[in-house]
């Protein structure tokens, strides 16, 4: 590789990727305008005071009432089906902990909501540190409930301790009645406070914390809980929805064979009836139910995976920070439809988890591992592809190899799964419980759904018919998906060469290898002087217009559709990312040649960074430079000055006028761009080699040129809220005798 080209300056010039910028600060300007206005400073500054007086502490419900998203999601209908999932889910792990077996909910005439169970009961005595009963507690305060440890439910739904607090939070009352004891106990809420209604109507409240028993003796057990939304709360279009009722009431019934739950709807205009669910085969029964429903023939029978296995996680206990041991249940139900949507549902514990989490993870890996290592191993048609892509060479048939495995999308194309944990404890990531956090259940839902699945696809594991579809379908999944990428990359070419197979804005060299240069000019008005300036001996010209795609953010796909980095790829000739292979290259170095402005640097970070994902190569062979233009050129006598900075212009000025010349008499001439420079111009800077000045670029640049395109995103891009939050936030730096104010 030819070493960086000499210049006749007498000084090296290193411009910076990033110019300096001049920022206006928005808290310079508002201590300004508050100095010179008189009294209205003073107000201001009173209303914007922030002492201890400024910090409010919210008691008790209070904080729920005033953030009620924090809590349910949202004041739509989302949250009010909230607030029925949190009792439903008390209910329910009482039946899941072996306490119970029924679970009734009703929606009521007057708008409230009830839900009844034959579990243990809420405790109804008195609370060892508070001076109530622990049924107050539960209701009353945030984190108050059974469910923190291992003592009375080893793996449960409700696990933050504000389900129940929260209800009665938003909630304008709210009816407990607990069977214990042999005697029925009641509990009424008003506004969230406790006592009891006279007679049990809506009048008549009398403030009280003491449990009522009733006169009533039972030899039953259970809660039932009654309540009413404060719908002042929610939004006027805000409802309950009856068939998300039912379908929520009867997943968990898949979740805990056995239980019986009833689903009756009272309200004007409803149907009374009231529908009873009942599973017994648990996940196998929800995964048939819903593969029956999406229509279509089943390519397997349903699969069953289960498993124990015990980890360790470290949890505060008596304020120290201790080792435990948990244990884990893993329970898996699987088939694959001749369908193409995939329908896959977790759980955890009780709960639906529609974001997923680790669980769902941990599946989705060892699916696709076993797919790949076991069930595709020595199939047919994808060896048969993998050649016909690989062409010669074995890097070549390894890469293709790599491109024919089957991806998470290929394997569940048609699949219907439901994947479920059971564990105390478990870590989610918010409040309304939508995605698993804990990290050790990935790898345990891993290994089991792995050595089950292998077991199952290898011979003597499941029917051999069932097995070899389950491959063909994938297999077919894969080649039409290879096959499509195929197709659209030939559309995208096509659309993007001219008759040459090269991008019709590339003029080209007659010489290609190490010593050709592909030289990326900013703009088509310098594309002009540079194409009759170069060299065309080994010397290409690909003017590039408008700002490049920022690689550091965008997806892969974004950057391969993006038409001025596709006619980089495609000049190069030797691929982008992990498939660019250096030494089919058609150029031994890129130039980068761009304005000496704010608009030129930041074309040149993005071109860096774009090279820095894609063409790493070549940064680290120190195969890319960029050109230096110089912003200002003044002629003395016979001899031309470049300057390259303004701070360089009045050092070369002051050095000139060290005798009788006088500073005025020195006419520097700016660029506004390369598009002013005349060829010889442009060709002295440069294109010559013999006069340019090159800047080789290093890894280190690239990382830097990450950090300033995300900073030039921010300054001079679209989205103003983002720039404002960033000078607000920076304002305090800037010296406020640097600003024209």
């Amino acid at each position: 590789m030819a070493s960086t080209p000499s210049t006749r300056r007498s000084e090296a010039v290193e411009v910076p990727l990033l110019p300096g910028i001049e920022m206006e600060s928005a808290a310079g300007r508002e201590a300004d305008g508050r100095a010179g206005s008189g009294s209205n400073g003073a107000s201001a500054r009173s209303t914007d005071t922030y002492d201890a007086d400024s910090i409010e502490t919210l008691e008790g419900l209070e904080a729920v009432r005033k953030r009620p998203a924090m809590y349910i999601g949202g004041n739509g209908s989302e949250g009010l089906m909230h607030l029925v999932w949190e009792i439903v889910d008390n209910a329910v792990d009482e039946a899941a902990a072996g306490f119970g077996r029924k679970v009734d909910v009703t929606l009521r005439r007057d708008g409230s909501i009830e839900v009844s169970d034959n579990g243990r009961g809420i405790p109804v005595g008195k609370h060892p540190d508070r001076d109530v009963s622990a049924l107050e507690v539960v209701f009353t305060e945030l984190h108050a409930g059974g469910k923190f440890g291992e003592g009375a439910y080893k793996a449960s739904g409700g696990l933050h301790g504000v389900g129940a607090s929260v209800v009665n939070a938003l909630s304008t009352r709210l009816d407990v009645e607990v069977r214990r004891d042999g005697f029925v106990h009641e509990l009424s809420f008003k506004d969230q406070a406790p006592g009891h209604f006279a007679g049990g109507g809506g009048d008549g409240f009398v403030p009280g914390s003491d449990v009522r028993p009733s006169t009533r003796r039972t030899k039953t057990t259970g809660t039932k809980v009654r309540f009413w939304p404060d719908m002042a709360l929610f939004h006027p279009d805000a409802s309950i929805d009856a068939d998300e009722v039912r379908g929520r009431v009867k997943q968990m019934c898949y979740l805990v064979p056995g239980l019986k739950m009833t689903v009756a709807d009272h309200r004007p205009g409803e149907s009374a009836e009231s529908l009873e669910f009942v599973s017994r085969g648990g996940l196998a029964d929800l995964v048939k139910e819903r593969s029956e429903r999406s229509g279509g023939d089943a390519v397997s029978g349903v699969v069953t995976i289960n498993g124990i296995e015990r980890f360790t996680e470290k949890v505060p206990v008596d304020g120290k920070i201790t080792e435990v041991e948990r244990e884990c249940t893993v329970d898996v139900a699987l088939r694959w439809m001749a369908g193409y949507d995939s329908d896959v549902e977790s759980f955890v514990n009780t709960i639906p988890t529609s974001s997923g989490g680790t669980h769902l993870a941990g599946f989705d890996k060892a699916l696709t591992r076993v797919v790949n290592g076991v069930l595709l191993k020595d199939n047919r048609k994808l060896a048969r592809l993998a050649r016909d892509s690989s062409g010669a060479g074995a890097k070549n048939a390894r890469s293709s190899a790599a491109k024919t495995n089957a991806t998470k999308d290929d394997v569940r194309e048609g699949l219907v799964a439901a994947v479920k944990v059971q564990f105390s404890e478990p870590q989610f990531r918010g409040q309304t419980k939508q995605e698993l956090g804990t990290p050790a259940v990935e790898g345990i839902v891993a290994r089991i759904t792995y050595e089950q699945l292998k077991e199952w696809f290898e011979p003597g594991g499941g029917p051999r018919s069932q097995v070899k579809a389950i491959g063909d379908k994938v297999a077919a999944a894969v080649v039409n998906r290879v096959a499509s990428k195929q197709m659209l990359d030939t559309k995208r070419k096509a659309a993007s060469l001219g008759s040459t197979g090269m991008p019709d804005k590339l003029a080209d060299c007659r010489v290609r290898g190490d010593r050709a240069e592909l030289i990326l000019v900013e703009g088509d008005s310098a594309a002009g002087p540079a194409k009759r300036g170069r060299d065309s001996e080994f010397m290409a010209i690909l003017p590039l217009r408008g700002k490049i795609v920022n690689a550091s953010k965008a997806s892969p796909k974004q950057v391969l559709d993006n038409a001025e980095a596709q006619a980089i790829f495609t000049a190069m000739g030797a691929g982008a990312g992990d498939a660019f292979d250096i030494e089919a290259a058609r150029y031994g170095r890129i130039v980068i040649l761009c304005d000496a402005d704010v608009d030129g640097s930041h074309i040149r970070c993005l071109l860096l960074t774009l090279i820095h994902g894609y063409m790493r190569e070549m940064l680290v062979q120190g195969r890319v430079f960029s050109a230096q233009p110089p912003l200002y050129t003044a002629r003395v006598g016979d001899r031309t000055y470049r300057a390259y900075s303004d701070e360089e212009r009045d050092r070369i000025t002051g050095e000139l006028c060290r005798g009788s010349r006088r500073p005025e008499n020195v006419k520097w001439q700016r660029f506004k761009g390369l598009g002013e420079m005349n060829t010889d111009e442009l060709r002295h800077c440069a294109l010559d080699p013999d006069t340019r000045t090159l800047r080789r670029l290093t890894m280190s640049d690239a990382q830097q040129a990450d950090a300033a395109a995300e900073m030039f995103d921010v300054l001079m891009g679209s989205d103003v809220a983002v720039r404002r939050d960033y000078l607000v936030e920076n304002s305090s730096l800037v010296d406020e005798a640097t600003l024209d104010i």
